[in-house]
């Protein structure tokens, strides 16, 4: 298990397999650490689908709008939404997207991230500079190559839970 330094600041993610644990950076992307926190309090990324989970690429999760439901409709709009604060400016780093780094999702317009965020299975360089970077697993990342594959998979992973590390 790894070493929890800063519990405000950490994302304890329940998938079917265990448990996996994400450093955000609060210092690199303020804004998108404070949504993910403030989303994860209010229960909103439970029980939602890895709607889009690319081999040798990322995982994609936390359409909180279309991502819980049950219905196969909902599963295939998962992806199209996001909640119900708004949109986030970018928050480019020069931190590189990494194994394990959690990035923004977002359409083509920079500043549209909100709720959604990719997990990196690989190094996905191609992506610095266009992606706001905000987390890191640091514990777990088995569980997140585990994640069923799919554009959405046919019977897509969910989170169980997502929950700050302070609050758990």
């Amino acid at each position: 298990m790894a070493e929890i330094k800063d519990p405000e600041n950490t994302i304890l993610m329940e998938l079917k397999d265990g448990t996996v644990t994400i450093e955000l950076l609060p210092d690199v992307a303020p804004k998108h650490v404070e949504r993910m926190k403030e989303l994860a309090r209010a229960g909103a990324y439970d029980n939602v689908a890895f709607h889009r989970v690319i081999e040798g690429f990322m995982a994609q999760t936390g359409d909180v709008a279309h991502g819980n439901m049950e219905k196969e409709f909902n599963i295939r709009r998962a992806g199209t939404g996001g909640s119900d604060l708004p949109d986030l400016p970018a928050e480019f780093s020069k931190l590189p997207h990494d194994r394990g780094t959690l990035g923004a999702a977002r359409s083509m317009n920079p500043n549209s991230a909100n709720s959604q965020f990719f997990i990196n299975f690989k190094d996905n360089h191609f992506l610095n500079g266009q992606y706001t970077v905000y987390g890191r697993v640091i514990d777990g990342m088995a569980h997140v190559d585990a994640i069923t594959r799919g554009e959405p998979p046919a019977s897509p992973d969910r989170m169980v839970s997502v929950k700050v590390a302070a609050d758990a």
